[in-house]
């Protein structure tokens, strides 16, 4: 790019001084970044939203239960709570020691997103509370529920009938919709997932055998979403799930930290100054890794340390946080193409509201290359046995970053950490449903760059 264009009143040149890290991010070279707003945690402190919000998403998701259990038998193990398994990979944790050939203190630990009942991935989370709740408000405002009824009655035709002269919009780039399309075409919702030029053909393909409509769009993600909401402003019947600034969302996906915790007390894992606790997120947009964090610091405060991580060619977090414009800048606007095998993380333009809300409680981003992705797919399958898609290997490196790069190290000196007895939770956030042909060239294709990395 010519030094001297015009992006948003400054030259690239400027730009480039102002925010070093730039220049690598525009060269789509992997880069970690840590958060100069970051600061210790104080419960409620200049933030806008509160702890009682997701305590009340709790309630609204145990008191749903009956009704998963009916509508979806495979929730039945978990007593109709979407919750997903968290696992000891000491095996990978090796791999990666051996391969970065670098010592990574404490242990790692696998949060399976990845496979979560009903849709198979973290979107499960956000995505399916907010449409439960929103039906909860249809059923309440005509009179159908009462409180203190059996949620299992929300099976019953009468409820469907309603919900059949409602529909559902949102934009995605693949899983968020199959979350949102899956939950509301079961119920009894007309459902439009607008997707990008980048999602997946077997995610659309999943949807249409569930009786979703599925609009294709030629552009990215932000077009998809854009259209999901000229949907909804056109017909008075037709509620938007907006990706970019839902609460609801958020604070699904928030109930994620107090379920950990119970998972960490059964395992007798302590969290702790001595004991701390690191979690690397996938970052696409913002929604998931942001309820996340924020549902992590409202449990563990100081004591646990978020990173999202994001691929070279969509740094689109990073870039907004960085900057502190936030939704005001995108990635195209310096050059970066936002093409990447990561589709759920194929974001060109962050959240500002999650931005905004989790700017001074995430403590760095960092970016992986697509190939990395693949190599970790494959190594993850190899030495543990999981398959997951490519997006949701981007948290795997973040141990190794933080224990090998120069940015890492300067993190855990300047909060004085002890790190012997850390617990590191990689989030993985998709990949269950992803059809064995395509898992499988996934695979294959990770093998390869491995072996090649190695000639």
């Amino acid at each position: 790019m010519d030094d001297n264009l015009n992006i948003h009143g400054r030259t690239l040149q400027e730009w480039k001084k102002a925010y070093p890290l730039l220049s690598s991010l525009i060269a789509t070279e992997e880069a970690f970044w840590l958060n100069e707003h970051y600061e210790s945690f104080r419960q409620g402190a200049g933030l806008p939203l509160r702890e009682e919000d997701i305590r009340d998403a709790e309630a609204r998701l145990v008191r749903f239960a009956p009704y998963l259990q009916s509508a979806f038998p495979e929730t039945r193990k978990t007593d109709g709570l979407i919750e997903s398994p968290l696992l000891p990979i000491p095996e990978m944790q090796s791999y990666l020691e051996s391969v970065q050939q670098i010592a990574i203190p404490g242990k790692m630990w696998l949060k399976c997103d990845s496979h979560l009942p009903i849709a198979g991935s973290i979107k499960a989370r956000g995505g399916i509370y907010e449409v439960l709740k929103h039906a909860e408000d249809l059923a309440l405002t005509h009179r159908l529920l009462t409180p203190g009824d059996d949620y299992a009655k929300f099976s019953t035709d009468a409820f469907r009938e309603l919900f059949s002269r409602h529909s559902i919009a949102v934009g995605s780039t693949g899983n968020l919709g199959l979350s949102i399309g899956i939950i509301s075409a079961q119920l009894g919702f007309q459902v439009t997932v607008h997707m990008s030029a980048d999602a997946k053909e077997w995610k659309k393909e999943l949807l249409r055998s569930k009786g979703v409509n599925v609009a294709e769009h030629a552009s990215d993600y932000s077009k998809a979403v854009e259209e999901g909401r000229k949907q909804a402003a056109a017909d008075p019947s037709c509620y938007f799930i907006d990706d970019e600034n839902s609460k609801d969302l958020f604070f699904g996906y928030a109930v994620a930290a107090y379920r950990l915790k119970n998972q960490l007390d059964a395992l007798q894992i302590t969290v702790d100054r001595e004991h701390p606790l690191f979690v690397y997120l996938p970052c696409g947009v913002g929604g998931g890794p942001g309820g996340v964090a924020f549902g992590l610091k409202q449990v563990f405060g100081d004591h646990v340390h978020c990173f999202f991580a994001e691929p070279t060619h969509s740094p689109c977090m990073l870039l907004g946080l960085m900057t502190g414009l936030h939704d005001q800048i995108s990635v195209q606007d310096f050059g970066i193409d936002n093409k990447t095998e990561a589709d759920g993380l194929a974001v060109g333009r962050p959240s500002r509201f999650v931005g905004r809300t989790i700017e001074t409680l995430l403590s760095g981003i960092y970016t992986v290359e697509d190939d990395e992705l693949l190599v970790l797919l494959a190594a993850l399958r190899d030495q543990q046995g999981i398959r997951m898609e490519p997006s949701a290997l981007a948290g795997m490196c973040g141990p190794s970053r933080l224990a090998g790069s120069a940015e890492g190290r300067r993190y855990i000196e300047k909060q004085n950490l002890s790190m012997k007895q850390a617990t590191h939770i990689v989030w993985g956030t998709g990949g269950s449903l992803v059809p064995e042909s395509v898992q499988e060239e996934y695979y294959q294709r990770g093998l390869q760059m491995a072996r090649s990395r190695q000639e």
